[in-house]
């Protein structure tokens, strides 16, 4: 699959590392050209490209950048009607504590209220970015949960082929306007890895008999 990832951050470098690993071809942008190039150096498989046109011939884009930047980083990439994008961003307060958004909308949404014709899909944003950098495992051999949530079902099946690629246990949230669930679940992972002490090495996981 061919993948754009818009970010260099922890994120964005957890993504590069495990989408290369899985055989997918990645470019890379963000803000910073030297850091993307960077970045891509480390990975085979993986390049940097400017914004302009690095959605081209993509499969799915990934946003990992702040919920603040997210509408100006998809524009630049250009005409992304019916490109399949992955929004992994949490609408946090400065102190990470809490959320700006919920109830009555997401960020999920408000993004694709931003840029109509997108196909917007909720997903990975409930992991800390160690996590998805060490992989899907967890010490008692369960794999880690990344629940989706959109509202095209094309792309909610080219999100959960990725998820698959990825090792981890896809788990389908329905439209996109649950993520006004999922983004108070990162809230919570969030308060349990740096509020309550229990480090970044955790994710909320679905479980079933």
């Amino acid at each position: 699959m061919k993948v754009t990832v818009i970010g260099t951050g922890n994120m964005g470098s957890a993504f590069v590392k495990q989408l290369t690993k899985a055989g997918h071809e990645v470019r890379v942008t963000g803000r910073n050209a030297a850091k993307a190039q960077a970045l891509a150096g480390q990975y085979p498989g993986a390049q940097a490209v400017e914004a302009s046109g690095a959605a081209s011939a993509s499969d799915a884009i990934v946003l990992a950048t702040g919920y603040a930047e997210a509408p100006a980083a998809l524009r630049a990439l250009g005409d992304l009607s019916g490109k399949t994008v992955i929004d992994i961003t949490n609408p946090l307060t400065p102190d990470y504590m809490g959320l700006t958004l919920g109830h009555d909308t997401s960020a999920a949404e408000e993004i694709a209220r931003a840029l109509p014709g997108v196909h917007i899909v909720k997903a990975f944003n409930t992991l800390f970015a160690q996590v998805l950098a060490d992989g899907p495992a967890f010490a008692d051999g369960q794999r880690g949960s990344v629940f989706f949530a959109g509202d095209s079902a094309t792309a909610k099946a080219t999100v959960k082929s990725l998820i698959d690629s990825l090792g981890f246990h896809p788990v389908d949230a329905g439209g996109l306007k649950n993520a006004r669930y999922l983004e108070p679940l990162a809230g919570l992972n969030i308060y349990l890895g740096y509020g309550a002490g229990m480090g970044t090495a955790i994710a909320p996981a679905w479980i079933s008999k």
